[in-house]
Parts: structure tokens; sequence; C-alpha cells
């Protein structure tokens, strides 16, 4: 569920700066900033944001580039202040500042001590947006001159990919003028509650034999769950080593995970490579033979998939191959599971939970009938919903309705639809939230030159990361061609104070 940039290891910089050879706090150093807890009621008084940041490349009248680490602890983003990454990478070359800012209930960065349904109040995308402003125009960085370097006495700009990068746009359409430029990777803008396109992309784009095969055996799995032949269904089960899973969409949905490995794929080191390893378990035979664009059909597949579930995946996933252990790791209906009621600090799932709860959706779940899918038509928005119930019983009751929410945030800020100047959107082909974003097939805005839209062939939030340009030249066009607008657009920046 969810969406994420990649980690990047961080090399052993030296910290100095490049100009003046000052040697600089290690990149780790992280710094805490007085965030309002409300931003409707200042008189609830402040919490502890984390930051980090790097001004090795800076120079008087350079740009402020400031990314949200968005739904994880921040801390495992250094790498996005180095030249590894997008926003090091522009820093370095437009002589700026960069800093890496933590999302409120992410992390460290808590109003309040604990992560219950009473401290969610203030849990809103709008409290994360009025925390831009706020942290913008307050604060005072630990380098020469950083206390003069609001956003009226240096251009801004606000990175962000996939979640941080649809708060990007939130943010620039929400406080126009704050931020003088953006940039929205890979932004899921479009809030979709029934969002069977997270693996049209996958579907699209993977081998054709591995495709044809994967939709023969998640057919033949619809046509026996609605046959409600209850011993049928339980030798299915077996067959993916998993006859222990009680609920026909909890069953389901276990097929699905791997699905969604789609999203790790990178190019540069191989990363995401699980799989290829299902493909490969499916399409390629011991002797070394490869099925032809058709597969191999349903019987072949089917036993394929349910070994590589039961010698491979499963273990992995769940952390062992007891039927237990699997049984506990699909089961979704046991709502005192430790899961829907751990209220501690840096439990990112449970925070990100509440936001697609609210304001997103994105439920993942099977194509219409008049699609092929990858995924059962058993996995639904109510399978979904219906654990909303679990993590915040007193704000959902059974069964939630999420749908209009989605809408009410498209209404707010923009979805696909945003005119915002000196904003630039990036996204992948492959990418498998690319229906979300400004690049999904049949949306009416192709943008401009003061919004342009750029497509490359990577996947998702591929050009946040150097290396990913090195070995794949659409992206590198990509990454060029933000920077040739950042040069342009900030010859034209003058301060309003």
């Amino acid at each position: 569920m969810r969406h994420g940039m990649h980690k990047v290891d961080v090399p052993s910089y030296e910290t100095k700066h490049k100009y003046t050879g000052a040697v600089l706090p290690a990149l780790d150093t992280t710094y805490y900033f007085d965030q309002l807890i409300d931003h409707n009621n200042a008189s609830l008084g402040t919490f502890k944001q984390r930051y980090w940041f790097s001004y090795s490349y800076y120079e008087p009248g350079g740009p402020i580039l400031i990314m949200n680490a968005g739904e994880d602890d921040a801390s495992g983003y250094i790498g996005y202040l180095t030249p590894e990454t997008i926003t090091g990478s522009l820093a370095e070359k437009l002589n700026g500042t960069v800093i890496l800012l933590e999302h409120r209930f992410f992390g460290e960065s808590n109003p309040y001590p604990d992560l219950s349904e009473t401290s969610y109040k203030v849990h809103t995308l709008q409290q994360a947006i009025d925390d831009h402003e706020y942290f913008a125009k307050n604060v005072k960085l630990d380098m020469p001159g950083g206390d003069q370097l609001g956003p009226d006495k240096a251009p801004w700009i606000l990175f962000g990919g996939s979640y941080p990068g649809a708060l990007t746009s939130y943010t620039m359409y929400n406080k126009p003028g704050l931020f003088y430029a953006g940039y929205a990777s890979s932004a899921v803008v479009e809030a979709i509650s029934n969002f069977w396109g997270y693996y049209e992309p996958t579907r699209q784009y993977m081998a054709k034999n591995c495709s044809a095969d994967a939709e023969a055996v998640i057919a033949h799995v619809d046509t026996v769950l609605n046959s409600g032949n209850t011993t049928a269904i339980q030798g299915l089960k077996a067959n993916f080593g998993l006859d222990g899973v009680t609920h026909d969409d909890d069953f389901a949905y276990a097929l699905a995970v791997v699905m969604q490995t789609w999203q790790d794929l990178l190019l540069y080191d191989g990363s995401g490579s699980t799989f290829f390893q299902f493909c490969d378990a499916l399409e390629v035979e011991s002797d070394g033979k490869v099925a032809g664009p058709n597969g191999w059909g349903l019987e072949h597949a089917l036993a394929a998939w349910g070994a590589y579930y039961k010698e491979s995946f499963l273990p992995s996933y769940c952390g062992g191959s007891s039927g237990e252990l699997i049984a506990q790791c699909f089961d979704t209906y046991n709502s005192s599971n430790p899961a829907y009621t751990d209220t501690a600090v840096n439990n990112w799932v449970r925070s990100w939970y509440w936001l697609l709860c609210n304001d997103f959706g994105f439920w993942q779940d099977g194509a219409p009938k008049s699609n092929p899918t990858l995924v059962s038509r058993f996995v639904t928005p109510a399978y979904f919903e219906r654990q909303c119930t679990y993590y915040f019983p007193n704000t959902f009751k059974n069964p939630p309705q999420t749908s209009a929410d989605a809408t009410q945030t498209n209404k707010l800020y923009g979805g696909w639809n945003v005119t915002t100047e000196h904003l630039i959107f990036l996204n992948g082909e492959r990418d498998p939230w690319r229906e979300a974003t400004v690049a999904a097939d049949g949306t009416t805005n192709p943008g401009t030159d003061l919004q342009p839209h750029l497509l490359g062939e990577g996947f998702h939030c591929s050009d946040m990361l150097i290396a990913e340009g090195d070995v794949n030249p659409s992206v590198k066009a990509v990454q060029q061609k933000t920077l040739q607008y950042y040069a342009q657009w900030l010859s034209e920046w003058k301060p309003s104070a």
C-alpha cells in the first residue's frame, strides 16, 4: 500500500564546503525545528520536527532545495543530501542548500507521544502543507546567513517523490507564491479509492509470457473461489502454501503481494529482483528453456507459482515457513492483532493508513471484469476499508466510506488539473502509480513550459536517482531537462524583501 522513494546509501563524502574548504558538520547531524502542533491553534504549542541539511555547495544567492521524506523515518533518506540524488545533484549545480524534512507523525517527529486517534486529529494533509510554510518562513539554518534565507529572500524549491511528490503539488496549489518552484516525481496527485489501475503498468510492461500465465492463474483462482466448493478451494490454497489462510479474500490478497514488488524495480543495481525471480519461476524451465509469449499455460503456471511461493516467497515475506506463521501473516480479520492496535511512535504503517483511510483510498484491487487482471477480483476496496475500522474504530464505523474523501482531496488540492507555474512533474512509463499521476492514461492536462510534464521510461521515482540516469538515457534526459528549467527560472527570480 505504500508509495515510497528509494533509499540511498550515504557515501563517505568529505563534509567540507566546495568553495571555501571550511569543515562542515557531518551529513547525519540531526537538527530540530519547533513546529506548531496545530496550525489552527498556536496555543497548543510546538513539537520537535527533525531535519537534516547540507550547504556544501551553497553560494549567496543560491536556492534552498527542501525535500519532505514522506511516509517513513526520514533518517534513512540522508542520501538525498548528496550528489547521488537529484536534490543533492541540483544543489551542487545550482549552488544551493539542500534540506531533508521529516513529515509529522513519521519517524521521531511526533506532536504527541503516541499514535492514537486523538493524536491523529492533527495528522492531516493540510497540517503537513502548513508545516512547509511555517518551516520555510521561520527556520534559522546553522550556516552563515542562515537566518536570512526565508522564501522572500531566497528562491525555495520544494521536492518530493510519490506521496511527497503529491504533497509538493498540493502545497504549491494551496500556498501560491510560497515556493518559487517545485519538483514532483511520481506524484500521486489524483486520489482514487478504487485503484485497480495500480497493476496496469505492471501488466503492460512485464514479460508477455509471465503476464499471460499470471492472468490465467488468477482467472482460475476466481473461478474456484466463486464455485463455493470448499474442497476445491482448500486444495487451491494448499497449492500455494496458503492452506492455513481462512478467509478467501486474504488468500486472494496473498497472491497479489508478489505483483507489488514491481514497484521496487531499478535498473542500475537490479533492485526489486523478486519480481524477476517470480517470472523466472513461471517461465524458465530447469533446462533453461523459456516459454513463448503466450506462456506455458494454466497447468504449468499454477504448479510453478505454487512451488515458488512455498519454497521462496512466503518464507521471505512472512519471516518463516510454518503454516501458522503464514496464516497470521495474511490474517486481516483479527481486530486485536498488534498491527492494528500498536500506537507506539515511529510506526509508519499506522500513520500511513490514517492518510489512506481519510484522504486517498488508493485501494489496490482487482480490475473490473471488462479488463484483464493480475489480481483476484476478491480483492476489493471493501477489503481494505474494513481494516480502517480495525486500525481506527472510533473514527470509522463498519462499513467506512472513503471514496467521497478521495473526491474531496482532489477538489481541495487540484488533483490532475493543477496549473501551477514553475512546478515540474516527472513520471516513468513503468511506474505502477502512473495512473494516479498527471501521466495517467486519458488525462487532459498536457502541461506547459511553465508546468512541464516530463515522461521517461523509468519506474517509480527513477528520476530522483542519478545512477538511474546513467543507465537509462530517457531518465538522463529528464534529469538534464529539469536542470535547464531551473537554471532559466532562477535567473528570473527576484527577492520580495
